[in-house]
């Protein structure tokens, strides 16, 4: 037995050896990358030379010195060293390493696109290489995916950039850039699963690049690309980038999206495409109504013990997480509705904790504006729900009575009851229903559900929000029989753009998307670097000739999250960091836009 041990630990270090001794294949980068999405080579050692176009904090980009003429075969890898490598821009390296086809997650899109690389890399620097003559390329590609042939190069595209997303910009140092204008979501404009849907969606992943500060670290200090006025917003545009293309996350979770993104070797230069309205449009007609998801305000704050509803756990504690989060986001709430100026507000994602939060709301405004400008309706009849958020609605009494309590509906369809208040201005009476349709996210786990995500745009719970469609049909009904009251306006975030399903519903059976009369590409939220209206107005035809105005006021959508009140998740606090870009005014109060509409009573 002694002498069977002996002998297979002999094989093993013989074997060991002889891996060590392998010799590596001298190879070019070219010859790396191959003509294909994966390396010809992959899994094998190989020995390359190259000069360091541009160091990360975790490697650096290196290319061939004259590359091989091929267009079909990038002259440009990445080489990866888990550290902060030596080497510096314009260094003639040799690497030895091992071919690795990386892939960020595990979706079939990024499993599709592996980034090829170089690891467990010997890195020993010969010379001063010759400059690198960066490669013009037109962007957009021709074909989604073309930028394959120029993965790991030094690049230069020379066209119009507009900036379609900045969610990432404080916490990873990204931005979604796109050729051809802001992107907007596909069913924001046509009917899921239709050719010009599918056309628009192929299109938007053909013209939108990210540009990444080159770094894995989070939260950098100072946060990049600051643009004009300490933000770069939504809409904004740069001109001619150069810099080095590769394939990764878009954001950095596991589950986020990939996209081909550009490592800037030059600071970019931001120019005001799309500059801020500190103000909405003045009102139009007699009365005023709004909108306004606000992103969890909860006076209650997450801390252990908290109780933040009906039936709720400590999870259901959302917002603020410490009395300055809460300070902040109050101030900039407030902020915001005074600004909009409204006679009725409908507001979503408020604590369901009676009416305690949207109190404070309107005690908060009163300070501002006066002793009684400000009111809430009474907590409806038919409850809030068992949800950890709740819709609710303010008015101003010198222009608007309340008639009767207000009513909700809390059959089991809904996920949080619609709200609905009568109300009496210059003697005409109507309806306001607020509603806050069911999410797409939190995907239901049983297969085959009708509530997953079928792969036509419109996300996960697609059938529940149809249905709670359906309800708010018949609602509408029993609140004009109650009311006696024709006139019905419905608000509220429906989690679905104008050409989803459930606005359908709605829109196909005697409501007026009143939104879409006003603005033919509306949004109110922005998502993976595309925008559409979540947020949405609805009217029935007896109030549509009274309508004169609607529309969103783009105060957070376009704004980068690191305005908001939040303390996490942007650069740190020292006294050598930048400083907190928060400020006490509207921008980034929330993730979504409020919308207003503007009626004429007589």
């Amino acid at each position: 037995m002694k002498n069977v041990l002996l002998f297979l630990v002999a094989f093993l270090c013989l074997a060991l050896a002889a891996e060590a001794a392998e010799p590596s294949l001298v190879v070019s980068i070219p010859q790396i990358q191959g003509r294909g999405v994966r390396s010809p080579l992959e899994g094998q050692t190989v020995t390359t030379t190259g000069v360091v176009s541009l160091v990360t904090n975790l490697g650096f980009f290196m290319q061939d010195e004259t590359g091989d003429g091929d267009e079909a075969t990038s002259d440009g890898i990445y080489v990866h060293q888990g550290l902060m490598p030596w080497v510096t821009p314009g260094d003639r390296v040799r690497v030895q390493g091992v071919v690795n086809e990386y892939v960020p997650e595990s979706s079939a899109l990024a499993r599709a696109n592996p980034h090829t690389e170089l690891t467990r890399v010997q890195v020993d620097i010969l010379s001063s290489g010759p400059s690198l003559v960066p490669k013009r390329i037109m962007f957009p590609p021709a074909v989604e995916g073309d930028l394959e042939r120029v993965e790991g190069m030094l690049v230069e595209l020379p066209g119009l950039l507009t900036v379609t997303q900045n969610y990432f910009l404080g916490r990873y140092g990204q931005l979604t850039l796109a050729a051809g204008g802001r992107l907007m979501r596909p069913l924001s404009q046509f009917v899921a699963g239709s050719p010009e849907a599918r056309a628009l969606a192929t299109e938007n992943a053909r013209r939108r690049i990210v540009l990444d500060d080159g770094s894995s670290r989070q939260n950098p200090d100072p946060t990049p690309y600051p643009g004009s006025g300490g933000q770069v917003r939504v809409g904004d545009r740069v001109q001619s980038l150069l810099g080095v293309i590769d394939y990764g996350l878009s954001g950095n979770e596991g589950a986020g999206l990939t996209e081909y993104r550009l490592h800037p070797l030059t600071p970019p230069l931001f120019t005001r495409g799309n500059p801020r309205s500190e103000l909405p449009p003045a009102p139009k007609g007699d009365l005023r109504i709004a909108s306004f998801n606000l992103q969890n305000y909860f006076i209650t704050r997450d801390r252990s013990g908290a109780d933040c509803g009906p039936g709720a756990s400590r999870n259901d504690c959302r917002g603020a997480d410490s009395a300055m989060e809460l300070q902040r986001q109050r101030t900039k709430i407030i902020h915001a509705l005074v600004a909009l100026s409204a006679d009725v507000v409908g507001l979503l994602e408020v604590e369901n904790r009676g009416n305690e939060a949207v109190q404070d709301l309107v005690a908060g405004l009163n300070e501002r504006l006066g002793a009684g400008t400000y009111a809430s309706v009474s907590l409806p009849e038919g409850g809030a729900g068992s949800d950890a958020i709740r819709s609710a609605m303010i008015y101003r009494p010198a222009r608007v009575v309340p008639l009767g309590a207000s009513v909700s509906d809390s059959r089991p369809v809904h996920n949080r009851p619609l709200l609905a208040q009568t109300l009496v201005a210059q003697g005409r009476r109507f309806n306001v229903i607020v509603a806050h349709f069911k999410s797409k996210g939190r995907c239901p786990s049983e297969l085959g559900s009708l509530d997953g995500d079928l792969g036509d745009g419109q996300g996960c719970w697609n059938a529940r929000r149809v249905a709670q469609a359906q309800a708010t049909r018949t609602f509408i009904s029993a609140m004009q029989r109650r009311s006696g009251a024709q006139d019905v306006l419905l608000i509220g975030d429906l989690n679905a753009y104008a050409r989803e399903a459930p606005v359908l519903e709605l829109v196909h059976n005697g409501l007026v998307d009143q939104i879409a009369r006003f603005d033919t590409k509306p949004y109110s939220y922005v998502f993976d670097g595309e925008s559409g209206a979540l947020d949405h107005a609805l009217s029935n035809e007896s109030l549509w000739p009274r309508i004169v105005s609607a529309g969103h006021w783009h105060i957070n959508a376009d704004e980068p999250v690191y305005l908001d009140y939040n303390l996490e998740f942007r650069q740190p606090a020292c006294r050598s960091c930048a400083p907190d870009r928060y400020q006490p005014d509207p921008f980034r109060s929330s993730d979504h836009d409020p919308l207003y509409v503007d009626i004429r009573l007589r």
